[in-house]
């Protein structure tokens, strides 16, 4: 059984789960599979899955079988498990507990070599829909303090299969950048009595100067204070703690964002490796007032070396205006075509 250890002196908890260190591309490198008939992600392979948790399929199909949209299922080699107790004890002067949680992953296509760039706004919004129906599944289960979803793409990015899928992992404690997060969010709201997050919002949309694209109930954005080249962030403009609170339309709307960003950073960058993840409140509605969910997309440009794991500090080479500057700049006529002023010969 995977466990969770906490370091005495960060107060940082690690997962330890032996499990993985077992699966077949540990320690090297990405699964490329160009033959579907050896993906388990493709239809037709459902039996070397785990059974489906959920699934949007035709109705005259059957689970685990072909005839799916998209694809639940736990992932087979789980950082954490459903299954038992937390178990919490000292073992001297440290702490562990059982590896309690849930890791899933969400296929998110049936075609290979798909990636969400290729899909449409509506299949992006479907996508979208099964975090909600996950998240707020598991939110019922009052051992979960949080609720991660993330996209890794790319070998250098973490993704261990080339079809399109991204993960969920449900944790027994709130994760220590998240707690940092909400914690910086508690002071300014006690300090200004306003969401921190809302009074960016505001700031973003009044400088222009790190805005990528509004789309009316969200923004994509240049953080101000990046940590790395093309660190995009996607928000809500009015306040919403949770990614369960949004009505239908406005998923769409985010599928929409979520797209164009995507690719932007796609053509501007030649389809790096990325990350995004789903940043969401805790399950406990007393964060309400202070949180404010959003979606972090940090292409893989730069590499985290000595300085920065020793320092805490990110060496970013890249200003976020001129990163921002550079994404509006690309016209988006049709997916796969590009045109930026730098690339005619004009000045940018």
């Amino acid at each position: 059984m995977p466990e969770l250890r906490k370091d005495p002196v960060i107060g940082r908890w690690v997962i330890i789960s032996a499990e993985r260190g077992r699966r077949p591309s540990s320690y090297s490198s990405v699964t490329r599979v160009s033959d579907a008939a050896m993906c388990p992600f493709c239809p037709g392979n459902e039996s070397a899955t785990p059974s489906e948790i959920l699934a949007y399929r035709t109705p005259e199909s059957e689970p685990n079988q072909p005839g799916w949209r998209i694809r639940v299922i736990p992932n087979k080699y789980p950082a954490l498990i459903v299954e038992g107790d937390l178990n919490r004890e000292p073992m001297g002067m440290y702490d562990r507990m059982n590896g309690i949680g849930a890791h899933e992953v969400i296929i998110e296509t049936p075609e290979h070599g798909r990636d969400m760039v290729d899909m449409t706004d509506e299949e992006v919004r479907d996508v979208l829909w099964v975090y909600r129906e996950r998240m707020a599944d598991l939110e019922r289960d009052i051992r979960f303090k949080y609720i991660l979803v993330f996209k890794n793409h790319g070998e250098a990015a973490g993704a261990s299969l080339e079809h399109s899928h991204s993960q969920l992992i449900a944790t027994p404690i709130i994760p220590k950048r998240v707690d940092e997060k909400v914690a910086g969010a508690k002071r300014y709201y006690q300090f200004k009595e306003r969401c921190i997050f809302c009074d960016i919002v505001h700031q973003e949309i009044n400088d222009q100067e790190r805005i990528v694209k509004d789309f009316d109930a969200f923004i994509s954005f240049e953080p101000f204070a990046p940590r790395f080249p093309f660190e995009t962030c996607i928000i809500p403009k009015t306040h919403q703690s949770s990614f369960l609170e949004m009505s239908d339309w406005e998923y769409l709307t985010l599928a929409r964002c979520l797209r164009d960003t995507l690719i932007r950073l796609k053509l501007a960058l030649n389809n790096p490796p990325f990350n995004y993840i789903l940043c969401t409140r805790p399950t406990s509605p007393e964060y309400h007032e202070l949180f404010h969910w959003h979606i972090e997309v940090i292409p893989k440009l730069t590499r985290v070396a000595g300085f920065e794991w020793g320092s805490g500090f990110y060496i970013n080479p890249t200003l976020p205006e001129e990163a921002a500057a550079f994404l509006r700049g690309i016209e988006i006529e049709r997916y796969g075509e590009i045109k930026h002023p730098r690339a005619s010969g004009e000045d940018g």
